[in-house]
């Protein structure tokens, strides 16, 4: 049963983001429709929904995070998957200025901005201002993640001339100040709304990441930003936050009800209003699977190596999904079966156990099906299956993540048994056994182990400083893939400068 609270995923909402998507042939821009009318709920409401398509979905936002990284791996299964090698260029860290997706993905971003900010263009009250300008923020900090570069435009605005730009730095001064402005006026929840602990959760993000996106090369943290990271963390604890005891109920058809830790999610209602989060789980599994899916995306072994046995975000049966298709959530590796306990097979007829084995072209008839351990992070909606419009909401913040990011500020300003007791406390919970000494490549990993495939992992590498390593089926990359290109197609505005070496 859903929170009715719903936030707006409703026809009117999807017009207007319709009307506002970014006009590439105004250089970016968002076109003058659906600016000028409407009441400030749809547009709001359109704020909401134009979040759907960049980030709900593993193809998008989520794409360029993980697939970039060593986590997630689009092997080319003979002819399956080609794509003219667009996966495989993101895997390889060999994307050009015309990639499709990371172009579609920083229009669809743009979009996002500017429909907030017609909303604040339509006299909101002050909490409705507020949902706004968060949702501005949120995707103009994944912005600035991507292209260190950020176009805006202020409420009316000449929407013909070219927006303008702000540069990493100025970008980082107005997220701050904006999401302190406007903390007070964000509703204290639900979760399904922008809230004022989602709008601490990013202004975490922001300066943890600041030095890193200031200098992607060689980051650098700053004492006092550490401490503000130490402070919101601290702040976001009073709001009751607990770690989920089933890890994978945080990702349920039902998470709403079962997630004790989810800060910020978007709402779906299943078989009405929704979104592509299907694609999470069918990007990965076989055609032979229920549900049956594009048998495409995969895990790399070598990340699978880092989780302990006990480990259940490893994965494990789950009921309402086990006991209805015989598939597991987390990771998949080895033979499958139905619910029913029969070993299923691939469409040749061989056994379908999923390989850790997996290259970027897969040639052997044999092999290129079952190649790749596969994920399940949301479990499957089978009730609103026929529909495709699942009940699970998208998960974008999540209390495990805030203090693993208290435990990085810690421990990069020398708290290390404070840091230790803290990711300790986590893993508990996950049923991992207690590490006896924290460094930063074991946070990193640990970050790995309990935010998998939620689209933080590029990130995180760079600010680690180990986005340009070599790792499976990827050997050592170039610095100018520290960020994305500039799409050719947006160049034509002149205040954006095409990122160096594109």
């Amino acid at each position: 049963m859903k929170n009715k609270y719903i936030i707006g995923f409703t026809v009117v909402a999807l017009s207007f983001a319709g009307c506002t998507k970014l006009d590439e042939n105004l250089n970016g821009q968002v076109s003058s429709a659906g600016v000028s009318g409407g009441n400030v709920s749809s547009l709001l409401s359109a704020t909401y929904a134009a979040m759907i398509g960049p980030y709900q979905a593993p193809w998008n936002w989520s794409a360029l995070q993980e697939v970039t990284s060593d986590e997630i791996i689009v092997p080319t299964r003979a002819g399956d998957w080609d794509d003219n090698g667009a996966w495989r260029s993101l895997h390889l860290h060999k994307w050009a200025p015309d990639h499709s997706r990371i172009s579609d993905v920083f229009r669809d971003l743009n979009s996002i901005s500017y429909v907030a900010t017609s909303v604040l263009g339509a006299s909101p009250t002050p909490a409705q201002a507020a949902q706004a300008r968060f949702l501005r923020a949120f995707a103009q900090f994944s912005i600035l993640d991507g292209w260190g570069q950020v176009p805006y435009r202020d409420p009316g605005e000449d929407v013909t001339k070219p927006s303008r730009v702000r540069s990493a730095a100025d970008e980082i001064a107005y997220l701050i100040s904006e999401l302190n402005a406007i903390i007070p006026d964000l509703p204290v929840g639900p979760a399904i709304v922008a809230n004022k602990n989602a709008a601490r959760t990013l202004l975490m993000k922001v300066y943890l990441n600041k030095g890193a996106f200031l200098n992607r090369t060689t980051p650098t943290f700053d004492a006092a930003d550490m401490a503000r990271v130490i402070t919101l963390a601290d702040e976001i604890s009073t709001g009751g936050y607990t770690l989920t005891p089933n890890y994978f109920d945080n990702f349920a058809p039902t998470n709403d009800i079962l997630s004790k830790e989810n800060i910020f999610t978007a709402q779906n209602i299943g078989g009405a209003n929704g979104s592509d989060l299907d694609g999470q789980w069918k990007c990965t599994t076989h055609y032979n699977q229920n549900p049956n899916g594009y048998n495409g995306f995969s895990s790399l072994s070598n990340f699978y190596a880092k989780f302990e046995a006990t480990d259940t975000r490893r994965g494990g049966s789950y009921v309402g999904q086990t006991n209805v298709s015989g598939i597991r959530v987390g990771f998949l590796v080895g033979q499958q079966f139905d619910q029913n306990g029969v070993a299923l097979k691939d469409r040749k007829g061989n056994p379908l156990a999923f390989t850790p084995e997996v290259s970027i072209i897969e040639r052997d008839p044999n092999h290129l099906e079952v190649a790749g351990i596969r994920v399940i992070k949301y479990p499957v909606d089978y009730a609103n299956s026929g529909s495709r419009k699942p009940e699970n909401d998208w998960v974008y913040f999540r209390y495990s993540d805030v203090l693993l990011m208290k435990a990085e500020a810690q421990l990069r300003t020398s708290l290390t048994a404070q840091a230790l007791t803290l990711v300790n406390s986590i893993r508990t919970v996950r049923g991992a056994s207690a590490l006896t000494s924290l460094t930063l490549d074991v946070l990193l990993d640990e970050r790995g182990r309990e935010l998998y495939w939620e689209s933080f992992r590029r990130q995180d590498l760079i600010r680690f400083g180990k986005y340009l390593a070599a790792w499976q089926e990827k050997p050592a990359s170039e610095a100018k893939y520290l960020v994305f290109p500039i799409p050719d197609n947006q160049l034509g505005n002149p205040n954006l400068i095409q990122n160096p070496g594109y």
